[in-house]
């Protein structure tokens, strides 16, 4: 099982430094990949990016998530594209559909019919970035355009997809998804058997569609202190409906209980417990503020990354 980190986007203080030196930090403790989220109150992701990657190489990074109301899929063509050419290759787009409050409380987009909005989104945007022409009218969708970006590799598409119908479209169209606190026993029994049933069903091979498992790590003797942090932190996803029914399947009472915490050992036979259920790639939060047990975190992921 392959390992990286996911790390929130710095924009304090001077933002492009603190950038750069953020993500050079990552390469150098030793990680091949990071996955960073679009925060809808924070600076550019992808513009940030364009400098960053620039500056950094040896290492991969993908979006973990750009929501895909907020721009018309031609638009995140031409800076995905005009990213990708700048960082060789090293980019992986990953989309998702954000949530219904965000969507609807804060920019005025409706949030019905998502998967509908996922495929034509996808209809649009993935011959853009494959260098062909578009010409696709949908019910949410609509775009026609031929972009003329030369040499500017296609970025490989994965999608946080939960329910059903999602993974089933993430199976016939993206390289994987990416998921959010989901534990061993929903990935194992859930998300990964509707994944690699939908791919058979698609005429793909089931190791082409890969997943991602985002979730809160931190090696510690101090337990009952890191979860402390952890209900500060990733409390309020108990009361999102997505990761409601995810921690429900669990058996988790929020998303303390899926985070995994404990000394080198139980942490270990965790990520092995995930690795033996399927997931090919461990997304890890390390989220402990403690600089002892996020050095003692940092080691143990880079020793498990395989």
């Amino acid at each position: 099982m392959r390992v990286s980190l996911n790390v929130v986007c710095p924009f304090a203080g001077t933002p492009i430094d603190t950038f750069v030196d953020e993500l050079a930090a990552v390469r150098d403790a030793g990680f091949r990949r990071v996955w960073m989220a679009q925060s809808p109150l924070d600076g550019d992701l992808l513009t940030a990016l364009a400098i960053a990657l620039r500056e950094v190489d040896d290492i991969e990074v993908g979006t973990a998530v750009l929501p895909i109301q907020t721009q018309h899929p031609t638009l995140l063509a031409q800076r995905a594209l005009t990213l990708n050419a700048v960082a060789g290759g090293r980019l992986l787009l990953g989309l998702g559909l954000s949530h219904q409050p965000i969507s609807e409380g804060m920019w005025g987009i409706p949030y019905d019919r998502p998967v509908r909005r996922m495929r034509e989104y996808l209809d649009a945007l993935q011959p853009l970035l494959a260098g062909q022409p578009v010409d696709t009218v949908g019910d949410t969708v609509t775009a026609r355009a031929a972009l003329m970006i030369a040499d500017a590799p296609e970025p490989e598409i994965y999608l946080a997809a939960l329910g059903p119908q999602m993974l089933a479209l993430c199976a016939r169209r993206a390289s994987g998804t990416l998921t959010w606190m989901c534990g061993p026993k929903t990935l194992g029994e859930y998300i990964i058997p509707t994944l690699r049933a939908a791919a058979r069903d698609a005429g793909r091979r089931e190791g082409s569609v890969r997943v991602v498992a985002g979730l809160p790590v931190s090696v510690t003797d101090d337990v009952a202190g890191a979860r402390a942090q952890a209900s500060e932190q990733f409390g309020m996803y108990a009361v999102m409906p997505s990761y409601r029914a995810m921690l429900d399947r669990e058996g988790y009472v929020d998303g303390t209980d899926a985070a995994i915490i404990g000394d080198e050992q139980a942490v270990a036979e965790r990520l092995d417990e995930l690795s033996a259920a399927g997931v090919d790639e461990l997304s890890a939060v390390v989220f402990d503020s403690s600089p002892e047990a996020r050095d003692r975190t940092l080691a143990l992921l880079r020793a498990k990354d395989t």
